[in-house]
């Protein structure tokens, strides 16, 4: 038996993965264990978390790979700050303590925080590293449903690459062609998301969930920034932006360009300008996506499509790539970000490096993305009892039927189930569920228990056997990185007066019969629910289409606004008594919130850093 230990760390969201023979045994993010939001630091908790449920030592484990390789960014830090001087100083200045002293010799600091692990692990000989983009493009590929696929990876910057373009064939993976920094599509969405006030590498979200709100009427402004060529291939106006070298993301010109100042989140409210603005780098980043597809459809002519890297976690664009039908099949990594590159670094080591054969898995070899912690039923009464919980253990059935009842009724409910998803996705192991027929349930959800944005979306859970009635959509979707229309005749059109409406004033208006999960522009980020990937959530989802007809539910994470998803039972319990979730539902146990002790509710709206 073969192990490899894959490391994502010191960037952001760090995580760690273990592979056996070349098959995904277990994979968490650290976030989920220190409780802060992409927790960028050493990922000791998910190391040691693997390990256990790999039943291995640390010395037991073959090789131990890192998800990049730290010379190389080290090199285009030093050749940037050289261009660019005697500009950037303040942030070289800054930046070159912290790789001289630990970054540059990862290796050392790898082996001397292994350690720590098992005593018995006492030699360095079974570190590596693997290329960013190349990591990234082996979490697609080597998972994935195809003996052949192009990948193509786009996120903010690796060591240099910012945007390949791979070709995995069997146990062979190459890439092929790049686009390097400082020209990033990854980047350059992240300047707008700080432009319009929300954080980098965690609020891209908010701005693809702001743009249908707005229209897209600063495409040719944008488009200044960018020298976009017809085969997807970019070069974006370095005058505009700070982030090769400063500190922020944009400089000066590029407020002057849009007349407008970033906005400050504390102190001013999002308008129709940002509205307007999130439309329109949604656009472009569509444009520059669609063309991309299309040109290595051309080039390759492979009809399998292989997505990662933080860019394709935006499902919208996902969604257009999919109805613009370049490829006959596309799949997306769930763990497309830095996260997930600790996954591919392991498989491109066990395929690529050592080239063990690969056995491809029809439905793909991810497991659902359920591949963090579990807890038996004894250790959730046993934590639920520790902290002062009062809850009732039900038979199966009668716990789906009452959990189905309960949604039929609009009342919000925490479902902790089986393992923890790795990515940042709730797929129905760690969710806050809800009735999507509800016309008041996305509002309450997001300002009365997530703490969050009015307008951001929320996903429907459907299943899979029902999605054409539904969505104008018949593949699968497993991983919710697609999005879809709702069909016309589940629709409720808006009125002349109604449209003209300002833009979170939408929000309010009913769209259709599931208003809680569609979008101002009728769209929805589609989870599709199977019995063979989640059994126990495909029942509740199954048993709430028997009492109402409606074979769909809310799906958001669960957690609030700045939090990482709960992990333990007590992480459930303390955000259920935070929160005005109604009911907890936690392996076999329900717990009502009118039947719990008040003294232990808590104050969550301070609780954690806001995203």
């Amino acid at each position: 038996m073969s192990s490899i230990l894959g490391i994502s760390a010191f960037y952001h969201d760090s995580a760690a993965c273990i592979l056996k023979n070349g098959k995904i045994i277990a994979a968490a993010q650290e976030e989920r264990f220190t409780r802060k939001k992409h927790d960028p630091n050493y990922p000791h908790n998910s190391i040691e978390f693997v390990l256990k449920y790999a039943n291995l030592k640390l010395s037991e484990v073959d090789q131990i790979v890192f998800f990049e390789k730290p010379f190389l960014k080290f090199e285009r830090l030093l050749e940037t700050y050289v261009a660019f001087a005697p500009k950037g100083f303040i942030s070289f200045a800054k930046a070159m303590p912290i790789w001289i002293k630990e970054k540059l010799f990862q290796k050392n600091l790898l082996f001397n925080k292994l350690k720590n692990h098992d005593q018995n692990y006492i030699s360095d000989e079974n570190i590596f590293f693997s290329d960013h983009h190349l990591s990234h493009a082996a979490s697609a590929f080597f998972p994935s449903p195809f003996e052949e696929a192009v990948v193509l990876t786009a996120d903010g910057v690796g060591e240099w690459a910012t945007t390949t373009v791979a070709v995995g064939k069997n146990k062979n993976l190459e890439i092929k062609k790049e686009i390097h920094f400082p020209h990033s599509l990854g980047l350059l969405y992240s300047a707008f998301t700080y432009f319009t006030g929300f954080k980098v590498n965690s609020g891209e979200y908010k701005l693809m969930g702001l743009a249908p709100y707005g229209n897209p009427i600063y495409v040719d402004k944008i488009k200044q920034l960018v020298d976009l060529k017809e085969d997807g291939t970019f070069r974006l106006d370095q005058k505009y932006f700070n982030y090769a070298t400063g500190l922020t993301m944009t400089s000066k010109r590029f407020e002057d360009l849009f007349k407008q100042k970033c906005r400050d989140p504390e102190k001013e409210m999002i308008t129709q300008f940002h509205m307007d603005v999130a439309a329109s780098i949604q656009k472009v980043t569509e444009e520059i996506m669609i063309k991309l597809a299309k040109s290595i459809r051309k080039e390759f002519g492979i009809k399998n499509l292989c997505l990662a890297g933080g860019v394709a976690l935006n499902c919208v664009a996902n969604g257009k790539i999919l109805k613009e039908k370049i490829f006959d099949n596309i799949w997306i990594q769930p763990a497309a970000g830095d996260a997930g590159g600790s996954l591919g670094a392991a498989l491109a080591l066990w395929h690529v490096d050592q080239g063990n054969k690969r056995t491809v898995n029809l439905n793909d070899d991810m497991k659902g993305s359920y591949l963090g912690t579990e807890f038996n039923q004894d250790e959730i009464e046993k934590e639920l009892e520790s902290v002062g919980a009062n809850f009732e253990t039900l038979k199966y059935d009668e716990l789906i039927d009452r959990t189905a009842e309960f949604l039929s009724k609009e009342k919000a409910i925490g479902w902790f189930q089986g393992r923890m998803e790795f990515g940042p996705r709730a797929l129905g192991g760690r969710s806050i569920l809800g009735d999507p027929r509800s016309d008041k349930m996305q509002k309450n959800l997001n300002l009365k228990v997530k703490y969050r944005e009015s307008f951001r979306p929320f996903a429907p859970s459907i299943l899979r056997e029902d999605l054409s009635e539904w969505f104008a959509m018949n593949v699968d979707s497993p991983y919710m990185l697609l999005v879809a229309n709702i069909n016309s005749n589940k629709r409720i059109e808006m009125t002349d007066e109604q449209k003209k409406l300002f833009g979170i004033d939408k929000l309010n208006i009913k769209r259709s019969e599931i208003p809680a999960v569609t979008h101002v522009d009728y769209s929805a980020r589609v989870q599709t629910v199977t019995k063979n990937t989640n059994n126990r959530y495909y029942d509740l989802i199954f048993k709430f289409k028997e009492k109402t007809g409606c074979p769909v539910i809310v799906n958001t994470s669960f957690n609030v606004r700045g939090e990482p998803i709960v992990n333990t039972p007590t992480d459930a319990f303390n955000c259920f008594m935070g929160t005005e979730l109604d009911y907890l539902v936690i392996g076999n146990c329900i717990l009502d919130k009118s039947r719990q002790d008040p003294n232990l509710k808590k104050d969550y709206t301070k609780e954690f850093e806001l995203d």
